[in-house]
């Protein structure tokens, strides 16, 4: 169990600016696209790899506190289409959160195909290489699908690992393991892109009044 204080009530001071307290998401503040996205997805007759293009943007949420607890963090939204198309290939919102405290990097999504998930990690706030993991059946950085995906294309754990580039750029390598009905052994879907800044992101409402 986690060493959490007797006082669960009183809140810390927090400084405004969450854009210079990030840790390692400060780099991915901003609006970025990417144009060499991949995704490897389950078909009836095999494995299909698919081109994407994305577009994302994340923006500072102003200090976030659970009690004792502080969380800096940038709200995101992400919109992929396939090369030359304008209909959506994929569409997910949610946070990127980053404890000081822990040292920890929290991801949430959520999809409109019926799924939530939230992923988890530890990292320095400096690092340029994180990776974070949920898993199924878990109440603590776990997976929640409808019945139709769990039924047929169950989820089992969901992996993200994030570099951040030299080049001001930042990419991520996905891995969500699948049990579709039917078939004997996990399937592996995988997306990987790499992203570059198109505009800077906005501060967050604390810190602009």
């Amino acid at each position: 169990m986690a060493d959490y204080p007797t006082d669960i009530y009183t809140e810390p001071k927090v400084d405004p600016n969450t854009l210079v307290n990030l840790g390692p998401l400060t780099s991915m503040a901003g609006i970025w696209e990417g144009t060499k996205g991949v995704d490897v997805k389950p078909k009836a007759d095999g494995p299909r790899s698919q081109d994407y293009v994305e577009r994302i943007e994340l923006q500072p949420i102003d200090p976030q506190t659970n009690g004792p607890q502080l969380l800096y963090g940038l709200r995101y939204h992400t919109h992929v289409t396939k090369p030359g198309l304008t209909k959506t290939y994929h569409d997910q919102v949610g946070y990127w959160l980053w404890e000081p405290a822990t040292g920890t990097v929290i991801h949430t999504l959520a999809i409109p195909r019926g799924q939530i998930a939230m992923a988890f990690g530890k990292a320095a706030p400096d690092a340029k290489r994180f990776t974070l993991e949920a898993r199924r059946g878990t109440t603590e950085y776990g997976i929640c699908s409808n019945p139709f995906l769990e039924h047929a294309f169950r989820t089992d754990s969901f992996t993200i690992t994030v570099t951040i580039n030299d080049d001001g750029s930042w990419g991520y390598e996905e891995d969500t393991v699948l049990m579709i009905k039917g078939q004997g052994e996990p399937f592996h879907h995988t997306d990987h892109n790499v992203l570059s800044k198109v505009d800077e992101p906005t501060p967050n409402p604390m810190a602009r009044g």
